[in-house]
């Protein structure tokens, strides 16, 4: 049998694989501590997740915190958190009254966390989990830590450092 060479359908057919298959393969890379990718689902915002900024010179050190604030202490429940994928950050109240931030940015490929469950913090991207309590990995694939974020409670409120 005859080669016909390149052909339409085979021109379509091979664009159709490298569009659907480039995508795939850059999802199972290994480890990586700055990745781009994130998780559509854990895109929207959590509730709180846009600091609000007061435009008064005046306000006291007090009001400016809360104005400048991340979240309060209440919208983070106790044994669990509150992820903030605009600011890549996920906050945590290990046990009452102490609270944590770490980057919501898995060590693993770069996804965005997607959930705080059960004392972990979990990527649904491919499995990963992270300790509430200070961000060690809980199970794989990742293989580092979610690095800690400086974070400030004033009263109720919680702003990053």
């Amino acid at each position: 049998m005859t080669d016909p060479g390149l052909t339409r359908r085979r021109a379509l057919t091979g664009a159709t694989v490298v569009g659907v298959g480039v995508p795939l393969l850059a999802a199972c890379g290994g480890d990586s501590d700055s990745g781009t990718a994130t998780d559509p689902a854990a895109s929207s915002s959590s509730p709180g997740a846009t600091p609000t900024t007061s435009e008064s010179t005046s306000a006291s050190p007090s009001e400016s915190a809360a104005a400048d604030a991340l979240t309060t202490t209440a919208d983070v429940p106790q044994g669990g958190g509150t992820i903030f994928a605009d600011q890549k950050v996920v906050v945590t109240q290990p046990t009452a009254g102490e609270f944590k931030c770490f980057s919501a940015i898995c060590t693993h490929q770069g996804c965005v966390v997607s959930g705080v469950a059960d004392g972990t913090i979990n990527c649904a991207c491919h499995g990963s989990s992270f300790s509430i309590e200070d961000g060690s990995v809980q199970g794989g694939p990742a293989s580092s830590a979610l690095d800690e974020v400086p974070i400030s409670v004033d009263g109720d409120a919680i702003s990053l450092s």
